[in-house]
């Protein structure tokens, strides 16, 4: 019955590991029927004219210009002109109106100074259209047909994204009708996670509230759809933790691929916020030169736990455990062990417990989370140890061994320890399953524990 319950777990996690796609979420933007007679297609809009108060040509729209951070729909900051040969900046400020059928300005004043983007703008046909953009609440990666803007309370605002195939047909037919908006599949820019271009002076500062929501396999997705330079957008635009929790999500060859695309500090910054024993595995796959160079930029500390991991046989019960531990004395308070599991909680996911050991290191006794939670603050710990002891094994023992004692265990984990009893790891029984399905040793081992 147990071996049948963890082959239902391996076989429910190679189905979701297999396609590292979650299901497409349902829930859509679309723009307000209220903005739908007022859009003005930002495609359509370039080439049109620049006129002056009094109705003269100044020059004809090259580009428009926004700032990022500005709101959730950006308001336009200026418009590229190009007078002559010259592309000029028109600021917001001097600007009248903007339609689809052109530009109005407040005077004839224009600079002339070739445009350079401010830290925060990015020119919209330039750095957006036909580029890649995430979808947040459709959880997918679109490319941008066509940007539509809007007047929206004081200023007109880039209020959606374009993403339909008819859009690139009405760009390519004839002037007349390239600034019609032909709006099928347009999504509210709210959903929307602007990336970091080639050449765009823009750094995202902040991630789209939407993508804090993903869950890394979601977000895995992403990265796996995306091409390098989005890819490395997408990154920055992630919190560390966030960012590392995705990487861990990827199958082998896009996780190496997008290791070896990012700068070495980078690529190590996000292997020092995954659990050891998954940046171990990823360090393993690669050739010697770049996990050498990835070892080299760590903190020595962590780069020393990792080279540790490393030396087990990737077969072995060492390769496949977690080295992040709480240790307690049996004279120690829950309260202590409270705290303790306080200061590791970004790591929640590697720890099942806490560990009782003597004054020499040595493993008395392995607490569960639930026994520390149903107990008082103020007793000590000693007070919890009971039989029976925890069944261990060591770091060379064979990763079937360590199947065997946790199936036999009925735990959801098993404490490794040195030939002097003293914990150094330990392998969850998640852990167990992603070595398993990612080796392709399932079957091999379910015969040694059957």
């Amino acid at each position: 019955m147990v071996v049948r319950t963890f082959l239902r777990a391996a076989r429910g996690r190679a189905s979701r590991r297999g396609s590292r796609r979650p299901e497409r979420r349902v829930v859509r933007r679309s723009i307000h029927a209220g903005l739908m007679s007022s859009l003005i297609s930002v495609a359509g809009l370039i080439g049109r004219s620049v006129r002056d108060q009094h109705g003269a040509e100044v020059g004809r729209v090259r580009d428009v210009v926004i700032r990022w951070e500005d709101a959730t729909y950006p308001a336009v900051s200026g418009l590229v002109v190009a007078v002559g040969r010259r592309s000029a900046f028109v600021a917001g400020a001097s600007i009248e109106s903007i339609t689809a059928a052109g530009v109005r300005l407040r005077s004839t004043k224009v600079d002339l100074r070739d445009f350079v983007p401010r830290e925060g703008e990015v020119a919209l046909a330039r750095h957006v259209i036909d580029h890649q953009l995430v979808d947040v609440d459709g959880v997918r990666v679109v490319r941008a047909s066509d940007l539509y803007l809007a007047p929206l309370g004081d200023a007109v605002r880039l209020v959606g994204v374009d993403v339909g195939m008819q859009t690139l047909v009405r760009r390519l037919g004839p002037a007349r009708l390239r600034s019609i908006p032909t709006p099928t599949r347009v999504i509210d820019w709210a959903a929307i996670q602007p990336l970091r271009t080639p050449g765009a002076s823009v750094r995202l500062a902040d991630a789209h509230v939407g993508l804090r929501r993903l869950r890394p396999a979601e977000l895995a997705g992403l990265l796996e759809d995306l091409g390098r330079s989005q890819r490395q957008g997408l990154l920055d635009a992630l919190h560390p933790e966030q960012a590392a929790e995705a990487l861990e999500e990827l199958n082998d060859d896009d996780r190496e691929l997008l290791l070896r695309e990012l700068p070495v500090r980078q690529a190590a910054d996000l292997l020092a916020g995954m659990a050891p024993d998954e940046a171990a595995d990823i360090l393993r796959d690669l050739d010697r030169e770049d996990r050498d160079a990835l070892l080299a930029a760590l903190q020595p500390e962590t780069a020393d736990e990792l080279s540790m991991l490393l030396s087990f046989h990737e077969d072995t019960a060492g390769a496949a455990m977690t080295t992040v531990l709480v240790l307690v004395a049996p004279s120690q308070t829950v309260h202590d062990a409270v705290v303790a599991l306080r200061a590791i909680a970004e790591d929640r996911n590697d720890v099942d417990g806490v560990l009782v050991v003597d004054a020499e290191g040595r493993l008395i006794d392995d607490i569960s989370l639930f026994e520390l939670l149903t107990a008082p603050a103020d007793i000590a710990i000693g007070e919890l140890i009971a039989a029976p002891l925890p069944v261990t094994v060591r770091p060379d023992d064979s990763l079937a061994t360590a199947v065997r004692s946790l199936v036999d265990n009925r735990g959801s984990s098993i404490v490794v320890v040195d030939q002097d009893r003293r914990p150094v790891g330990r392998i969850l029984a998640d852990d167990v399953i992603d070595a398993l399905l990612d080796d392709h040793r399932l079957p091999q081992v379910v015969r040694a524990i059957s």
